[in-house]
């Protein structure tokens, strides 16, 4: 059986986003649970917008995800490959001249859907005399390339989609070369997963068309057709097409302003649009172990970023202090994560919490004869978990107050805040000496 391999190629015009880690999360899944081979490929041909900064950004967002790679090339160091196959394409018939200029072409499409009929173009340029050609050289047109499709069925049966069937004659033969001599995606990404022995593409459901096309592409170069799978797109929480804020949330952005766990993210988005249900993972391997494309729905998974703190949350719930103790602030030890890590949502919420125990705090006080009451029935040093409990119940008999009557004034004169993490904890935390001076300040 040949080894699985499988690649994410991103282009580096920007930061990875929501929208494309989804694909490099479930490809390194699938790839890891065959024990195949992950590859990261660099699609900067367009040299204009590709940015060093930007592939290095890809990088260190992909490592901090633990999206470790195999094999890894850069399209702009395979140019010359790229001519190669091109130039045998043009001995074989399957690249034509063309040399229309955008308004014509747009002028074609129109003409075509104002009678009710597909925008398929007319190979007009396989009709061209040497001496049309010449003219139109003349006249400083230089013409762009087409692949020319062979008129019968393409069919494969895709991972998530099922069998798909398109017909070469109900298709436009696709632009593979601009009129500046530079070669398009299709082109390019069908050579490399020829020469590097691509045996899965995993991406969007928007490139099924492009697909059938590449099929064809890869026969006529003479390589192995690899197996697809072609995912849904998300969509919001309301199933509404996802907006451009939400779809271009940054890795880095989750990673440092909002201080998210990468299994959060990885456990969210590897499951979103199957039939496993959505849960906190604490490891890849976990999240590889029963990965399955037979899980994956042909409907459109909604996306809501509050899932992705409820996650957050329950990893950050499981931890124990050696996990974290490299990542948490100096002074925090381990009888303060344990008592406050309940209450975390993220990782940097454990900042406030320190304020609430080492302050400074500003006690909110309503009822300054019962702090006082309170204050002069705080139990001795030393101060345990059941000192809270041995306290209160005391100021219950003195007061003979119960309930929210008796705990929240006390909150409120300890930690200034109404909700937070049980006193019953943080208590010997805070400690007798800056307990009582609150409690003094309140009165």
């Amino acid at each position: 059986m040949t080894n699985v391999k499988s690649r994410f190629a991103p282009s580096p015009t920007g930061r990875l986003h929501i929208g494309n880690i989804r694909t490099a999360i479930i490809t390194w899944l699938f790839v890891k649970s065959q024990g195949g081979e992950y590859m990261l490929r660099i699609d900067d041909t367009d040299r204009e917008r590709s940015k060093d900064e930007y592939t290095q950004a890809i990088k260190e967002d992909l490592t901090w995800l633990g999206l470790t790679w195999d094999d890894k090339a850069h399209q702009r160091d395979r140019e010359d490959r790229y001519a190669e196959c091109i130039e045998q394409l043009k001995k074989d018939g399957r690249l034509y001249a063309c040399y229309e200029t955008e308004e014509e072409l747009a002028l074609k499409r129109k003409s075509l859907l104002g009678r009710g009929l597909p925008p398929i173009y007319d190979r007009a340029g396989l009709e061209l005399s040497d001496a049309q050609k010449d003219k139109f050289e003349a006249e400083g047109r230089t013409p762009h390339w087409r692949f020319k499709l062979n008129h019968e069925p393409i069919i494969w049966n895709d991972l998530v989609r099922g069998e798909v069937a398109f017909h070469g004659k109900d298709m436009s033969d696709p632009v593979l070369i601009r009129n500046d001599g530079t070669p398009l995606y299709h082109i390019c990404s069908v050579i490399d997963d020829i020469d590097f022995g691509i045996t899965h593409v995993v991406r969007g459901e928007d490139h099924v068309s492009n697909t059938a096309a590449h099929i064809q592409m890869t026969e006529a170069l003479g390589g192995n057709v690899p197996n697809f799978a072609h995912l849904s797109l998300i969509t919001d929480a309301e199933g509404g097409k996802l907006s451009k804020r939400l779809g271009s949330l940054s890795i880095q952005e989750l990673r440092e302003n909002e201080g998210l766990e990468p299994m959060s993210i990885i456990s969210l988005l590897s499951r979103l649009g199957t039939s496993a249900p959505v849960e906190a993972m604490m490891s890849l391997e976990e999240a590889a172990k029963d990965f399955d494309f037979s899980k994956f729905s042909r409907g459109a998974p909604k996306f809501d970023p509050q899932d992705l703190y409820r996650l957050n949350a329950k990893i950050l719930h499981t931890l124990s202090y050696a996990d974290v103790k490299d990542r948490l602030p100096e002074g925090i030890d381990e009888n303060f994560w344990n008592a406050v890590k309940p209450n975390l949502e993220k990782l940097s919420d454990i900042d406030s919490l320190a304020q609430i125990v080492n302050g400074p705090v500003e006690p909110v006080i309503d009822d300054q004869d019962y702090i006082q009451e309170a204050a002069e029935l705080l139990p001795s040093d030393p101060w345990t978990k059941e000192t809270w409990s041995a306290w209160v119940s005391s100021i219950k008999d003195k007061t003979g107050r119960k309930g929210k009557d008796l705990f929240m004034p006390l909150r409120l004169a300890l930690t200034g805040q109404q909700h937070g993490p049980e006193l019953a904890d943080m208590l010997p935390l805070i400690g007798r000496e800056r307990a009582l001076n609150r409690l003094k300040k309140s009165a």
